[in-house]
Order: C-alpha cells, then structure tokens, then sequence
C-alpha cells in the first residue's frame, strides 16, 4: 500500500512539473522576436500597423521582450518560403489556360486542379530564349519553369519559359541524359563482382 501511495504522489507530481514547464514553453514561444507564418498578413489583405511600445527605462525593465509584428510589403516580399537558406524551387511544366495581366498571374489547368502563378520582380521570364514580360504570356501556350511556395499559399514564380523548347535546350537535354546513362553504366560495372579472384 506504501509503494501504490508514492506511485501515485510521483505521478502527481510529474504532472505538475509538466504543466508548469509546458506553460513556460509556451509563453517563450509567444514572446520570440520571429512572428510565425500565421501571424504575418498575406499580400492580399492590408494590416493596421502595430502600435510601437515606449522605450522608457521602467519598460525596459520587464522580463520577456514584446513580440514585434511588422507587416510591411518589404518584410513580407523577403519571407518567400519557410526557410529562405532551404528553399528549393519546384518544377512546373503545361498550357497556360488563363493570364491575367493586372494581377501579373497565369493559371495552369492540371488534372485534377489548377495552379495560378504569380509573376514578381525576381522573376526570369524568357520567350525563345530571349527576355520577356508579363505582356508576352498568352493562353493556350506551353510554359515551364520553377516556382516557390509562399507561406500564405500563393505560388511564386522564379522562372517562366514561355514557348517550346529551343534547339539549344533540346541538345542540352539528350547531352545531359547521354552523361547520365554514361554514368549509371560506369557505377553498375564498378559495382558487379568480378569472375577472376584477386590474388
């Protein structure tokens, strides 16, 4: 009965030391200077700004830093992905089947949904392997390219080829398969035993 009696007074007091720990992590959590993709505005709607704290010495006395939430065009433009120094741009490839030259967007019609791109400035667009703008993407024309995926869930462009493949893409493809195939063929004959044992 002794031993049930201390299992149970450990068991409460893990318990205990677990809340007041989870409720410390959490209070660190809210008060990091990073906001979190949730608490940041998405491009589409527009955020008060955030009123600014006052900077006399009895403020700076407090234990936990205010969290700051700036949501200027500027802060959200450079926040592209969830992790900048991570980010890996996503293949895409199809026929455009809408543009929409305002919004500087163009939307893919896929299987089983669509995807609408959105052109900004740190987008590479060309045509026939020469520069082009937002006003060169047509419907009904196939394009390719790669994109990120903004936090808010907009798709970002970071290259668009518009048009078919050139002569020289062409050639840099079969001569990129071609070192490929080399390559595989190389580490398959390496890697296979040999019939003669080595003395």
């Amino acid at each position: 009965m002794k031993n049930k009696l201390h299992l149970i007074i450990a068991c409460a007091v893990a318990l205990a030391c677990c809340g007041a720990f989870t409720a410390n992590g959490a209070t660190k959590k809210s008060a990091s200077p990073t906001p979190s993709p949730s608490a940041s505005a998405s491009p589409k709607t527009k955020a008060s700004p955030a009123p600014k704290t006052s900077t006399s010495p009895a403020a700076k006395t407090t234990s936990s830093p205010a969290p700051k939430t700036t949501s200027s065009p500027a802060a959200d433009s450079t926040k592209t992905t969830t992790d900048a120094s991570k980010a890996r741009a996503i293949p895409f490839h199809g026929m455009i089947s809408a543009v929409d030259h305002r919004a500087k967007t163009f939307t893919i019609a896929g299987k089983e949904h669509s995807r609408t791109f959105r052109i900004t400035e740190k987008t590479t667009m060309t045509k026939a392997g020469a520069p082009a703008t937002i006003k060169d993407v047509v419907a009904n024309e196939e394009v390719r390219g790669s994109y990120w995926k903004v936090m808010d869930g907009t798709l970002e462009a970071k290259t668009v080829k518009l048009g078919p493949k050139t002569d020289a893409e062409k050639a840099a493809d079969e001569k990129r398969k071609a070192a490929k195939k080399e390559k595989e063929a190389a580490a398959e004959s390496s890697a296979s035993p040999s019939a003669s044992p080595k003395p």
